[in-house]
Order: structure tokens, then sequence, then C-alpha cells
């Protein structure tokens, strides 16, 4: 008889939610709830993956979203920061946007967040063709996000597959431990691929279609061709393709282009993974492995309702398994006593002992739902405004001119500068307003009930 398997320790799961869109210039649509999940109460996703492609990127919205946010990513913040996700980091390099959205609970479970970006629109000039990627860690798993658009029409297909090439080549980060893009834990490589169908005429594509028979039409996508010479390919996973062609749609239509071009359909927005082979994803019955790590696709689909572009979005719905190498947080925040504005505050917090601090390190305040990791109502820099340090509790001083005088509901964050990210952050605690002067303050402050 076999022994009993050992459940393994310290497992995660993580959902997570992968869209990739070309939006063909447009603003985005009044609702989307679908496309996100936010309809269905059995989705409980923990990360938004969100690639978009030609987005407007003319000098004039160029202009005025370096003041303001562009409307793709204020509308995704509208949206899901009311429900408990933030943004943790993003990249823009004209039309090509990637966003990463992370619920709250494991936001300090995240760190070495770096982003890159490849041009490979005239000869590499010009960024209306290429590739950005966000790279970072999730509970000790260094996992890539890699959004391409790469270049159009059926007999493109060599040149398709050279700029992907380069933008491997080129996406290196600043970190040491990974010096390779392929060196990632996890590659996820989406966007408009612009993989076309050879051979079938555009009837005979067009009557596949509508009998539901897409496996006919697998048979000659050119990303499904070539996977079966090119080894790095090969080590790119993909769900079937269960859904009809996702280009070229009329817009504000579900039919296929109707113009004097008639482009065949075809599958140009895809998403691929690849996991890295030397992880150990299997443990036997009596050992259990330092590294787990295994990955999932439980759907993949397109989306025809929405009809603002030529194509239709993508998504790809994942679980994550995976053994955490991090068990803490590298820092507890600790609010001193009862919060009251608008006098000046006391923040303690511990740190890791292997945690390293930087002089760029700051702690922020922040209303409880938060956009992005710097939306803080106030901050102080960790060693600018330290009051204390003994045995291993710090204290440091922050001044309430930034303080809302309504109060209300926040929580603190720590952000490390050389990891990139938050990594500590408090649980929401209210901040009261208090309507004595300063003087009755002073002498209020002796006052153990205040604390």
């Amino acid at each position: 008889m076999d022994p009993p398997v050992k459940k393994m320790r310290h497992l995660k799961r993580i959902r997570m939610h992968v869209v990739t869109w070309n939006v063909a210039c447009a603003t985005p649509p009044t609702n989307l709830n679908d496309l996100l999940l936010l309809n269905n109460e059995c989705e409980n996703i923990d990360m938004y993956v969100i690639g978009l492609q030609e987005m407007k990127s003319g000098i004039i919205n160029y202009i005025s979203e370096l003041a303001f946010e562009d409307p793709w990513s204020k509308f995704l913040m509208d949206v899901l920061a009311p429900l408990g996700y933030i943004k943790v980091t993003s990249i823009r390099m004209q039309g090509l946007l990637l966003l990463v959205f992370v619920k709250r609970l494991h936001v300090p479970f995240i760190s070495d967040i770096y982003t890159n970006y490849t041009r490979t629109g005239l000869y590499g000039y010009w960024g209306n063709k290429g590739g950005v990627s966000i790279s970072l860690r999730i509970y000790g798993y260094a996992i890539c996000f890699l959004n391409c658009h790469l270049p159009a029409h059926l007999t493109n297909n060599d040149q398709r597959l050279s700029d992907f090439d380069k933008i491997l080549e080129m996406q290196s980060f600043e970190n040491d431990n990974i010096p390779n893009i392929l060196d990632n834990d996890l590659i996820l490589w989406f966007g408009d691929l612009n993989f076309r169908i050879e051979e079938f005429g555009l009837c005979f594509i067009q009557e596949s279609i509508r009998k539901g028979l897409y496996n006919i039409l697998w048979k000659k996508d050119q990303l499904n061709m070539i996977k079966k010479c090119d080894s790095l390919l090969q080590q790119f996973q993909e769900g079937p393709l269960l859904f009809k062609p996702t280009f070229k749609f009329d817009i504000n239509s579900e039919e296929y282009d109707s113009s004097e071009k008639k482009r065949k359909p075809a599958w140009t927005d895809r998403i691929l993974w690849r996991l890295n082979q030397k992880l150990q994803n299997k443990c036997d019955n009596l050992t259990e492995p330092e590294r787990f790590f295994s990955l999932v696709l439980k759907n993949y689909q397109s989306y025809m309702q929405y009809k603002v572009s030529d194509h239709k979005p993508v998504t790809g719905t994942f679980e994550m398994e995976l053994k955490s190498l991090v068990l803490t947080t590298p820092i507890t925040l600790i609010p001193e006593g009862r919060w009251i504005t608008p006098y000046d505050l006391v923040v303690s917090y511990n740190r890791s002992p292997d945690f390293k601090s930087s002089s760029w390190d700051w702690i922020g305040l922040h209303k409880v739902v938060i956009r992005h990791l710097k939306d803080c109502v106030t901050y102080a820099w960790v060693k600018d405004n330290l009051v204390s340090s003994e045995k291993g509790l710090y204290q440091v001083y922050i001044n309430a001119s930034g303080f809302p005088e309504e109060g209300g509901e926040f929580l603190l964050s720590y952000y490390s500068s050389n990891l990139k990210a938050i990594v500590g952050l408090s649980e929401p605690f209210q901040l009261c307003r208090n309507n004595l002067t300063p003087e009755d303050w002073r002498e209020k402050k002796g006052d153990p009930l205040m604390y």
C-alpha cells in the first residue's frame, strides 16, 4: 500500500485573470463587468493583468496624459479600486499599455517590480509595434507579463517571429537573479500577435466559423503551424481556440469585415504561457519540495458583445498554485494609539532581520480605497523622520499637514525603494476629526483615554 500523501505546507492558490484587447483607438465602453468577471459571484479573482494595444497615442493625447491618467487606466482604477484591487504597476509605450492589479492582501508579498519596453516599428525607432513587459515576484516566484503588438498581414509571418525574437532579446531587467526574460519562473505572453489563417479562402473560413468547425481552421493557423518546428515556441502553451476568430469586425457590429478589403477572419489576439523547465513541479509521497509552482488554465474565451473595436477582447483565467517562499511581510506597521486630525502622529513598525532599508523608503497614509501604490494623502521619509529605534521597534513621525480634516478610514503602507514595492500594509483604522484647539489638545495629550 502506498504511504499517504503528505499535505504541502504554506500552499497558496491565486486566481489570475488576463485580458488582451486591441482597442483600435477607442475609449472605454461604459461597462466592462463581463470582461472583468464582475457579474460572476463564483469568480474570486486575486490578480488582473490587462494588456491593451492601439490606444490613441497622438501628440495631443500624449501631452494630456502627462498631466492626467489615460482614459483606460482611469476607468479600470475607478472600477477595481473600490473592490479592493490596487494597481501595483503599469507601463505605456505609445499605443501599448500593460497594467497589473492585485488584491490588497497580496500586495506586501509582491516585490522586485520592473518594467521594460522594446520598439520594433520603423526598424526599432517607432513604438507602434513591439512589446512592453512587467516583471515581479509574488510570494518569491518570478513572473513576467509580456504584452506585444506584432506586424500585421498574412505575408509578414517571418517578420512577426523576428520581432518576437528581438523583443525577448531586448527584455532584460535590472535584476541580477533574472538576467534574461526566459529565466522567469513563469512568462505570460499575450497581445495582438497578428498570426493569420493560411491557404483557406474567405468563403471557406466564414462557412467554417458559421458551423463552429474551428478545429479545421486551427490546422492552418500560423502560430499553431510554426510551433511544430520552432523549439522556443514549443515551450509556450495555449488553451484550445473554442471561440470565433477575433479579427476583423466592423465597428459596432458582430459581423466580420464588410469593407472592400474583405480581410479574412483570424485569431490575432492570443494568450500563451511558459513555465520554467527548472521548476520542480512534482513531489513524491514522502518528500516535500522546496519550490512548488503550477499553473492551470481554467477558461479561455472572447467576448463578442464588445463592439468599440475591430478586434474582440480575449481573456484567460488561470489558477496558480504555489508553495510560498515568503511567509511573513518584511514590515509590520503599527499605528500608535488613536489617530486624531489635525495633529502630528507617530507610526511604529517592526522589520524582518534580513530587510535592507534605504534612504528613499517612505511610509504613506492612504484612504482605504487605494487606486495605485503611490496614491497616498501624505507620507514621511523613514530615515529623515525617524524618532527612535529600540529593540527592533522603529518609530517615525508623520506631519499632520497632509491629513484630511474630515477624517475617515485609512491605512498605512511602507514603500521599499530597493524592492520597488509596498512591503507592509497596516489594517484599516479610523482617523478621527478633533475640534479641540491646539492649546486644549496639548493639555489632553497626557490623558490616557486619548490613546
